[in-house]
């Protein structure tokens, strides 16, 4: 099985064999040519499945089944929401079925999942091992959006359409979590103060960076170039202890906690995973923002007794190896 997990800047792959055994180790990326549009994005994932294969000295005539994630939101069939996402936001994106046309194009099996879901189903089975089916889990994946997922008994919670599991679009409540005077943020998808609003690259660029830097006059940020610029240093601003980035991602962790303290009273999950680019830091500024979120997410007595918050391990891979499981699982090995 080949997982291929597709960004809005790359593709990252993944093999896996019959026994679930994984042939990478190690981050394999590729352009994803989606801002091209549907088209370019398919020929760019045909590119994307022979390189990884070639790396892994597997035959092309070897592979039986693709797993496909990409960022949500989309149907559980893969077709892409009529209102566009995040990351694909052309025109041409809106209801697409991305599935359909990769499946066509490879004339292989191809199994869909989003890549929140992918990342989570991934984060799920490495930390429960043989008790996966036997748990449930909330991952919440700080990336461009806020991607995520929701697994029960071992398998992705999905919904009548497909969507659940949308946590970046989950409106949460803002009051002693933004500064006074600090403007109500807005998501991309046009809903105001959901969780991707604050806890996103997007959120951070659109939202919380242009008022941050209205706050902390002088700074070094000021000089970037751009807003896209800033943002993208952000993290490593923070890690250095730097008190505008602090409280940048001092809001992404309460909002995450917040999340967290709804899904707490949905679904009751016995695990909470933290997983994107915030996590990927070093250890002081990571077991930092994990344990702010930990002190914002409101559980019962009985809940935080059982509960545990973790991080979603490799998550460079999490993506690719997720949704090559998830092929695994469907029964197309």
């Amino acid at each position: 099985m080949v997982g291929l997990d597709v960004g809005g800047t790359s593709i990252n792959a993944s093999v896996v064999d019959g026994a679930g055994r994984f042939l990478v180790d190690r981050l394999v990326e590729t352009p994803s040519c989606v801002r091209d549009g549907p088209e370019p994005a398919i020929e760019a994932l045909v590119t994307a499945m022979h390189h990884v294969l070639a790396l892994t000295g597997t035959l092309a005539a070897a592979v039986v089944a693709v797993g496909l994630d990409t960022p949500g939101p989309a149907s559980a069939d893969g077709v892409i929401s009529s209102k566009g996402s995040t990351n694909f936001a052309q025109p041409a994106w809106r209801g697409f079925d991305f599935r359909g046309a990769v499946e066509a194009r490879l004339g292989l099996p191809v199994t869909y999942s989003n890549d929140g879901n992918a990342a989570a189903f991934y984060a799920h089975h490495v930390h429960f091992g043989p008790d996966a089916h036997d748990r449930s889990s909330v991952s919440a994946i700080v990336g461009t959006g806020l991607g995520g997922g929701l697994i029960e008994a071992g398998r992705v919670v999905r919904g009548a359409a497909g969507m659940a599991g949308e946590l970046g679009h989950i409106q949460i409540p803002m009051a002693g979590l933004l500064d006074d005077g600090q403007p109500q943020p807005r998501c991309m998808c046009g809903t105001e103060c959901d969780v991707e609003s604050v806890a996103s690259l997007t959120g951070i660029r659109n939202n919380l960076l242009p008022y941050w830097l209205s706050r902390f006059t002088s700074h070094e940020l000021e000089t970037a170039g751009s807003l896209d610029e800033a943002a993208k240093v952000v993290r490593s601003l923070g890690e250095r202890g730097d008190p505008l980035a602090r409280k940048i991602f001092e809001q992404q962790a309460m909002a995450l906690g917040r999340l967290f303290s709804i899904v707490a009273n949905v679904t009751d999950p016995h695990a909470y995973f933290v997983g994107g680019g915030v996590v990927e830091a070093d250890p002081e500024f990571r077991d930092w923002f994990l344990g702010l979120v930990r002190q914002h997410t409101v559980l019962r007595a009985e809940q935080a007794q059982v509960a545990q918050f973790s991080l979603v391990p490799d998550l460079d891979m999490a993506g690719a190896r997720g949704a090559a499981l998830a092929a695994l699982e469907a029964g197309n090995g």
